[in-house]
């Protein structure tokens, strides 16, 4: 009778322990699961961080370079006035600081202007408007510059108009 007794006991306490595995197995794989899919949407969060990031610069330079490119006929205006005779000094003067500033603000949101006489023609930045055939100069070289072009990074926001040697 002990004995009977003690193999229940023993099947009790090995059924319990199984039990108690079972319980421990399908805890472990709740918690691998609940893991995975927590990196999951992590790395979905942080892909979604960036791709925001990226969609807000592209509209702010987008912007950015609609009004620059709207305030380029006046920032031109300035600088054929800088050019001109003035007999006022002063005159003179307070347009060369108009256009400084200009500058400046140009420069402060990473506006740059495009190189273009020695430079050689690339048609991705600057816009020939006439040809000249001279022998000094190379060929597709940038003779004369029209009128100034811009650029953001690799963005051009109006091209160079050139004249380029044939």
């Amino acid at each position: 009778m002990a004995e009977k007794e003690e193999k229940i006991t023993e099947e009790v306490e090995n059924t319990e322990a199984n039990d108690i595995k079972e319980q421990v197995q399908q805890s472990n794989t709740e918690y691998d699961e609940l893991n995975d899919r927590y990196k999951r949407v992590l790395a979905e969060f942080e892909n979604y961080k960036k791709r925001s990031q990226k969609e807000r610069e592209s509209l702010y330079n987008s912007v950015l370079g609609d009004i620059i490119t709207e305030m380029l006929p006046a920032i031109d205006n300035l600088q054929n006035a800088v050019k001109a005779e003035s007999k006022d000094e002063q005159y003179k003067q307070g347009v060369e600081l108009v256009e400084k500033q200009f500058k400046q603000f140009l420069s402060k949101h990473n506006v740059e202007e495009i190189p273009a006489e020695g430079q050689t023609f690339d048609p991705s930045l600057h816009e020939a408007v006439s040809s000249v055939q001279d022998e000094s100069k190379q060929s597709q070289e940038i003779v004369q510059e029209y009128r100034k072009g811009y650029k953001i990074g690799s963005k051009v926001l109006r091209h160079s108009m050139v004249v380029v040697n044939q």
